[in-house]
């Protein structure tokens, strides 16, 4: 049951959802750049080390996929933050 979307809330959407996903796409490039200059430092070495920091940055990058293009915004799980989020500022108003 979602409320009807007005055009500013369907604006203000749109740039929210692709924010996260530039939010994606940076992190990606900079994941490529940075293991790929790790990788050159380790080849030059002689050691392969490099593959653990990769993988371990991976699954974050992959996490942060997943949350991106799997987890719809407005999922009930966010909503109940965003909802606790508000209830906990107002009373925060309310004591001032």
């Amino acid at each position: 049951m979602t409320p009807e979307l007005n055009h500013d809330a369907i604006d203000r959407l749109a740039r929210h959802r692709a924010g996260r996903k530039m939010g994606w796409y940076i992190h990606a490039l900079v994941f490529v750049l940075v293991n790929s200059g790790l990788a050159l430092l380790s080849l030059a070495n002689g050691r392969y080390w490099v593959l653990s920091s990769a993988l371990g940055w991976g699954l974050g990058l992959l996490v942060h996929g997943v949350i991106v293009f799997a987890v719809p915004p407005g999922s009930g799980w966010r909503e109940r933050l965003v909802q606790q989020e508000r209830e906990r500022l107002l009373k925060e108003r309310a004591i001032r």
